[in-house]
């Protein structure tokens, strides 16, 4: 659409209205949605629905109400004939013209938390560092899958783009690259390890998704603000150590947020 209508000289040049980006629902929002539905679910695992799906209203809307966050999560994702068993593949196609390299985009920079910088994501995707791929990381930024940020302490030319869609995270983790997963998979791993740790780096990118709701909570939204991480690794020398949510404020004052899911 950017590149096609909004962007494009031809007959629609300076023509354009508004436009409108349709993000996904807060959790304030799915939470209003699922009431709309009669779906009985705690804010608990509203959380972990928007952890999972992303505050996608399509996904959502497949919830049956008679069944837990579990069970509505195995049927839709870990059933032979699950309706969304195969969207992580479908989406990349349904969305964007050149879907092998998006998908290949967001692979990679699913695999560090903290994402890479522009040279990295060239060098293991092939993807000519150059106007190509500058085009195709705006459209995944505009498309809300990936965030592009300078981590604490760095400049610009350490620009960096991580993976902040929950649907992709959470099906890069369980789904991609398992093959004879059982059907209720999730209901019988709720308290596995692998599901506690990717808890904690899910609750994080709900946090970062709900920035404007957070700086809310702490009094600020008046303030214009800029957020990163900071990490620091460690070797034999220096100890490692990171802060997850770093809010830089204009009025001179940092707000450091550690972000648990208990």
């Amino acid at each position: 659409i950017f590149d096609e209508l909004v962007n494009k000289q031809g007959g629609l040049d300076g023509r354009t209205t508004h436009i409108i980006k349709l993000s996904p629902f807060t959790l304030h929002e799915c939470e209003l949605f699922f009431q709309s539905k009669h779906i009985p679910i705690s804010r608990y695992d509203i959380v972990q629905s928007y952890m999972i799906f992303g505050g996608i209203p399509y996904y959502l809307n497949y919830f049956d109400p008679q069944l837990s966050l579990s069970q509505n999560v195995d049927r839709l994702l870990f059933a032979h004939d699950g309706k969304l068993k195969d969207e992580y593949d479908m989406l990349f196609s349904s969305v964007f013209s050149s879907p092998d390299d998006m998908k290949s985009i967001v692979d990679f920079v699913g695999k560090r938390h903290a994402g890479y910088m522009r040279k990295d994501i060239s060098a293991a995707t092939g993807i000519e560092e150059s106007g190509n791929l500058s085009d195709k990381l705006k459209a995944l930024v505009a498309s809300n899958f990936l965030l592009e940020y300078v981590p604490f302490g760095e400049n610009a030319r350490n620009t960096h783009f991580k993976l902040v869609d929950p649907f992709c995270r959470f099906c890069q983790t369980f789904i991609k690259g398992h093959r004879n997963v059982v059907e209720d998979f999730w209901t019988q791993n709720i308290d596995s390890q692998s599901v506690i740790s990717w808890r904690g780096i899910a609750f994080e990118e709900v946090c970062i998704n709900h920035i404007a709701q957070v700086k809310a909570g702490l009094g600020i939204s008046g303030v214009s603000t800029e957020q990163s991480a900071w990490i620091q690794r460690g070797d034999n020398q220096v100890e490692g150590a990171q802060i997850d949510l770093i809010i830089k404020r204009k009025d001179n004052i940092f707000n450091l947020c550690e972000i648990k899911f208990y």
